[in-house]
């Protein structure tokens, strides 16, 4: 590695991470303080940029006082201020733009350049995968931001205030990226990231298939506005060299040590907080299907511990303070044992968190099956769907085949085909998303299902916000550019829909 990279160094969550795919003599620089260094190897960068952009996304704050609430897997029994929007304003959610550009993106492309300026694909590869993965996060929450002119601070052209792309631009330019790291990871090299690599050990057939199954999420996202280029990025996506996702077995997950230091944030929040339940919109589907998964997504109620159940959403400090005990609590996987106002599983400190699924996979092959794209044909959509169903329980530790057929063959459950068919496609696979809020909302946004998903009595606005605000720095620091989007994209408003939201009435699903 020829480029120094500039990092905020991780200590402590793997050994090993200062040294994967690095030469010794490149870690520090003349004349610079060793006691004060600025610069690490790639692998400590990326594994900072790896647990930063997980946490963040995937992690307790954007879920449990965000995207979590919005798409009604949660709901808040104490100070439901975020439940009720109230506090989704801009001030509130700036965090979700601002710091993954100083953050994790920053240290990935810094991985990223240094890769590419040594030509080795299985460094630049994960990093540009990974941080695919976090601006589609940015981008579908708040629609255009930056991208072609971000992360630029430091080059020789330093760009300060960079411009917003369109979001049709973004994912454009993501498609390609993910397209280009496939491609590229063919031919890896013998320099990897290995155990510097949370999620995957540094493996680059790991990382190739990622990218592949990273794409057909972005491509299917795009059905209801460009029908063409989803169908044709999809098949692509699906038959690329190396495949996508072929079991559980490849997804991609992030182990937490729970040590102490670098634990599950949602477990870190149940340590000393008992403000959420589950929503009512979640459990009810769930419990009319009788889902064997409700024992590990929910807590019996306190009231009856024979029952489970869900609490409406948006509702007044006064009246959900009524649910505290009638009301299911998150599943006793995601608890650290003993907590603040009780003893509640013991294991969540070290839950694993899923970032891309072969769940979420075998969804996007029974829709694209059941519309007839990317080289697929509806009588393929049950079998895909069945998969896909078998394949969430599994990962959620349900195993019986008896189980798992009973609740295949429940009659609102059991495949029906057509426009039926597509609705329980897009139920399922929101179910199969507990726990990636930002990924589940996006899903509800381009399929408007569940239906049931509506705003709480006590909510400021009366719809489900469709983006969040953009940051209160960036209106200050940025004006310019950010006026520019809004005057493209439309108010800065949670009415206002992202590009490939803009066309509802396209989704059969919505009607």
């Amino acid at each position: 590695m020829h480029k120094q990279t500039t990092v905020r160094v991780l200590a402590g969550f793997a050994v090993a991470a200062g040294l994967a795919g690095c030469d010794p003599d490149d870690i520090t620089k003349v004349n610079e303080n060793p006691n004060n260094p600025t610069d690490a190897p790639a692998g400590a960068v990326f594994t900072n940029a790896a647990v930063a952009g997980i946490g963040r996304f995937l992690g307790w704050g954007y879920n449990g006082r965000g995207a979590g609430l919005v798409i009604q897997h949660l709901a808040q029994t104490q100070y439901p201020d975020e439940d009720q929007y109230r506090r989704l304003d801009a001030n509130s959610t700036s965090g979700f733009f601002n710091t993954p550009y100083t953050a994790e993106l920053e240290d990935l492309q810094k991985v990223a350049d240094a890769g590419q300026e040594a030509d080795r694909p299985a460094i630049y590869g994960p990093a540009l995968a990974l941080q695919a993965l976090i601006f589609q996060y940015i981008t579908d929450t708040f629609g255009d931001v930056p991208y072609s002119e971000a992360l630029k601070g430091d080059a020789e052209d330093a760009v300060l205030l960079p411009k917003y792309d369109a979001q049709k631009d973004i994912y454009a330019g993501l498609l390609a990226t993910l397209t280009t790291v496939s491609a590229d990871l063919a031919s890896p090299g013998t320099v990897t990231l290995g155990s510097a690599d949370p999620i995957y050990g540094g493996d680059p057939a790991s990382w190739q298939r990622f990218s592949n199954t990273l794409r057909a999420r972005m491509a299917l996202r795009l059905i209801n506005v460009d029908a063409a280029t989803a169908a044709s990025e999809l098949q692509k996506a699906l038959t690329a060299p190396g495949g996508v996702l072929r079991s559980n077995a490849d997804n991609a997950v992030m182990e937490w040590p729970g040590d102490g230091v670098f634990n599950n944030s949602w477990a870190n929040n149940f340590q000393t907080r008992d403000d959420h339940r589950m929503s009512k919109t979640l459990m009810d589907i769930m419990l009319a299907s009788n889902d064997p998964r409700v024992p590990v997504y929910a807590q019996p109620t306190v009231s009856d511990p024979t029952k489970y159940a869900g609490m409406p959403n948006g509702l007044t400090a006064t009246v959900a303070a009524t649910w505290f005990n009638t009301s299911s609590r998150p599943g006793a996987v995601f608890y650290p044992g003993a907590t603040a106002y009780g003893n509640y599983g013991g294991g969540g400190a070290s839950f694993p968190t899923q970032i891309l699924t072969y769940a979420e996979l075998q969804f996007i092959r029974a829709e694209a099956a059941q519309r007839g794209i990317a080289g697929l044909t509806a009588g393929q959509a049950k079998g895909f769907y069945d998969a896909a169903i078998t394949a969430s329980l599994n990962q959620w530790g349900i195993t019986n085949a008896g189980a798992i057929s009973a609740f295949l063959a429940h009659p609102n459950v059991a495949y029906k085909g057509g426009t039926d068919g597509l609705k329980q496609i897009a139920v399922q696979k929101w179910i199969a998303l507990y726990t990636d809020g930002g990924t589940a909302w996006a899903e509800w946004r381009r399929t408007c299902q569940p239906s049931t998903i509506a705003p709480g009595p006590a909510a400021v606005v009366q719809y489900v916000p469709r983006r969040f605000f953009y940051s209160t720095t960036e209106i200050s620091a940025n004006s310019e550019n950010v006026a520019a989007a809004v005057a493209r994209q439309g108010p800065d408003n949670f009415a206002t829909r992202v590009y490939w939201d803009t066309r509802p009435t396209a989704a059969p699903t919505c009607s």
